[in-house]
């Protein structure tokens, strides 16, 4: 039988147990803060410590390292920002995501932007990244279409209907290098009412027979 002193390292899991999921969320939230203050490029351990008061050897004991800690922060604090839109058309729902979305891209694109390069460099991350911020919204979008579908409002096998997701998230991405301002939801609005609803063909807040 082996001894006390002989006895196995504690786990990992059991090691990361002090900090409780309150307090996790707090990190969480400061970092994604420090991220679109200045950039993954000048994150560091030692701003989360002083920015949440909390210890740089406790971060590293929870997290380990950098990058595993904005993973984390990503993971932890994914929310939907599309729930339960279904105005019973395809254009109300488009143009509901639309504003949805363009309130939250004052807080979202400069995350997104802290994160491109490092994310390339970093499958772990990328799939993070994309994980909070796009997979649920393309998912929530892609629902959109195919109720529109069903209901008959759109032409059968209308090629345009595979990009109305790319289409919306990528110009909320693309206006602030483009133009220099956020995608806010009164642009958003514009864009689905003279772009994305003519090229499937419906008018806005008016479904097709």
């Amino acid at each position: 039988m082996p001894s006390p002193d002989s006895a196995p390292e504690p786990a990992p899991a059991s090691r990361r147990s002090k900090i409780t999921p309150e307090r996790a969320q707090e990190l969480y939230a400061a970092v994604l803060e420090l991220l679109r203050e200045s950039g993954y490029e000048s994150l560091t351990m030692e701003g989360v410590a002083s920015r949440t008061r909390c210890g740089k050897s406790t971060l590293y004991r929870q997290w380990g390292s950098k990058p595993e800690l904005v993973v984390a922060a990503l993971r932890g604090t994914r929310r939907m920002r599309l729930p339960n839109i279904d105005t019973g058309t395809l254009a109300g729902d488009l143009l509901a995501a639309a504003r949805a979305i363009g309130e939250a891209s004052g807080r979202d694109t400069p995350l997104m932007h802290a994160l491109s390069h490092a994310a390339l460099q970093s499958p772990e991350l990328l799939c993070a990244l994309r994980e909070a911020l796009i997979v649920p919204e393309i998912a929530a979008i892609d629902s959109m279409v195919r109720r529109g579908k069903e209901r008959g409002e759109l032409v059968a096998d209308l090629p345009a209907a595979e990009f109305v997701a790319a289409q919306l998230l990528g110009v909320m991405r693309a206006r602030p290098l483009l133009e220099g301002r956020y995608a806010d939801a009164a642009y958003l609005t514009r864009f689905v009412e003279k772009a994305i609803l003519p090229g499937l063909g419906l008018a806005a807040g008016t479904p097709q027979s």
